[in-house]
């Protein structure tokens, strides 16, 4: 039934955006006690809001290059195509991807 599907997809989306709020908040505060900082919840409440939307983008960009491929899944591929315009990030997913890897041919014996 749509209306229920909708209703649980609904739902899953407020519980992720509450552990979102959650973490972002954990980690203001931590950076605040360190600097001596206070961060307001309204504060908080617009980074969460902010992390969201990127998330979203995130999303359906590597939706969008996993159909351009003709697949159904997304894959490391569409990971690094989607870092391909921040150097520093592209590194680090290239670094981390051959780390991957590495640790496949090891656990696998190849």
């Amino acid at each position: 039934m749509p209306g229920l599907q909708d209703a649980d997809d609904a739902t899953k989306e407020e519980k992720l955006k509450a552990a979102l709020w959650y973490a972002i908040g954990q980690t203001v505060d931590g950076v605040a006690l360190t600097q001596d900082l206070n961060a307001t919840p309204h504060f908080i409440g617009g980074l969460s809001e902010l992390v969201w939307a990127q998330i979203e983008n995130v999303a359906q960009d590597l939706e969008a290059f996993a159909k351009h491929s003709d697949r159904q899944v997304i894959n490391t591929k569409d990971v690094l195509l989607l870092g391909r315009r921040n150097e520093g990030l592209a590194q680090i997913l290239k670094s981390q991807t051959n780390a991957v890897r590495e640790k496949e041919k090891t656990s696998t014996g190849r």
